[in-house]
């Protein structure tokens, strides 16, 4: 069901950013390489100019990636991914199913296809991977027509109106992280999987497991959510492909075991299985976010 426009998001004061939306779409009709070239040489050219982010990403990666020497290098390819995502944001409103096909791989897709088929409760786990828009757009697009996902307000009210009827433009249907989460559950129990962002600091309402061997502070809810919904739990790789060859959407075999009765051990076996999927593609993990900001009790901040 599509989204209905708020009238005030139509007064002056908000034609500037329905200008920056308007031309992101018009972005997303060029052709994926050179959207893909276009969003590379302006991430780069990002990471000399945005200070206290390239900041962020190279303690992160100093913190994951202890010995490794070219630091400074991955970060700046990091930030040329960010532009790629950037750019292909339009793409991902405007583009059609027949358009996404084209774009996106599915490899593994029978992880999925299997519970479709027999009708499994399960939960499609996607780390913070910077082609995780278009992946999930793709999903819905091809993959299955529904689907939940937990969604949390953006400040620009234009930007997230536009964002939730993206994301919801195939069958999608948002949650937000205040509403009644029994629902979620039951959706679950019904078959109607739900698309799960794990790996962002949660404040003090998470548990410390360890992440790259920091401990770190994460939300323990996949567990429970795949408990209360009789659910598997299966992981998802997203990677975009060299020079504009599209995106790579990788289904992985089911969390086993998970879950179990021990929560903290449930989510270690979650920030593991993210660890993977982030040493196989370092440059496209979400480095600019202040992953380890919550320290445990007495230990110094990182940032």
């Amino acid at each position: 069901m599509a989204l209905t426009l708020d009238r005030r998001l139509l007064y002056p004061r908000h034609w500037p950013s329905w200008l920056l939306v308007g031309a992101f779409c018009l972005l997303g009709f060029l052709p994926f390489p050179l959207l893909w070239a276009l969003g590379m040489g302006i991430g780069q050219l990002g990471y000399f100019l945005a200070g206290t982010r390239r900041r962020v990403a190279l303690r992160n990666l100093a913190l994951c990636f202890p010995d490794l020497r070219t630091r400074r290098r991955l970060a700046a390819l990091h930030f040329g991914y960010l532009g790629v995502a950037a750019c292909t944001q339009g793409l991902v409103w405007v583009s059609s199913r027949r358009r996404l096909g084209r774009i996106v791989k599915f490899r593994y897709r029978e992880q999925v296809d299997e519970p479709l088929r027999n009708r499994r409760n399960f939960i499609v786990m996607m780390p913070h991977f910077v082609g995780l828009e278009l992946a999930s757009i793709a999903f819905t697009a091809l993959v299955y027509s529904g689907g939940l996902y937990i969604y949390q307000r953006i400040r620009n009210p234009v930007i997230d109106h536009r964002m939730r009827r993206g994301r919801s433009r195939f069958g999608a249907v948002s949650v937000e992280r205040s509403d009644d989460l029994g629902r979620l559950v039951r959706a679950i129990r019904k078959g109607t999987p739900l698309y799960y962002l794990p790996d962002q600091d949660p404040g003090r309402c998470g548990i410390f497991v360890p992440f790259c061997g920091t401990p770190t502070a994460t939300v323990p809810m996949l567990s429970r959510f795949a408990r209360l919904g009789a659910a598997q739990v299966i992981p998802v790789h997203i990677r975009y492909l060299p020079w504009g060859r599209g995106l790579e959407v990788s289904f992985h075999p089911p969390l086993d075991p998970f879950p179990t009765d021990d929560q903290a051990a449930d989510t270690a076996l979650m920030n593991r299985a993210i660890e993977a999927s982030v040493r196989t593609t370092p440059a496209q993990y979400f480095w600019v976010h202040r992953r380890f900001k919550t320290r445990p009790p007495g230990e110094p901040p990182i940032y």
